[in-house]
């Protein structure tokens, strides 16, 4: 069995699987400063959620990538962590 390491070594071989991996590069900084936020903020993602209007399991997905979430979405979590989106 390969170790996580060995793994991304060999994918990373491949110039397509690095070219589309560092195309997400974007969508995991989104992911990791939201997730980042409500930690900082002392929230669980049911709490969030609750506050939010939406279930757990939706934000859950958010948070893990598993869902390609609208701009209507981020705009709901950024303003529910008290934060403001800014497109540059």
């Amino acid at each position: 069995m390969k170790t996580h390491k060995q793994f991304k070594e060999e994918f990373f071989k491949d110039p397509d699987n690095k070219k589309a991996y560092d195309g997400l590069d974007v969508e995991f900084k989104i992911y990791n400063a939201l997730v980042k936020a409500r930690i900082e903020k002392k929230l669980t993602q049911k709490q969030l959620a609750s506050m939010l209007g939406i279930a757990q399991s939706a934000l859950a997905r958010f948070e893990s990538g598993r869902t390609n979430p609208t701009l209507s979405f981020l705009q709901k979590v950024t303003s529910g962590l008290g934060l403001k989106l800014t497109i540059v």
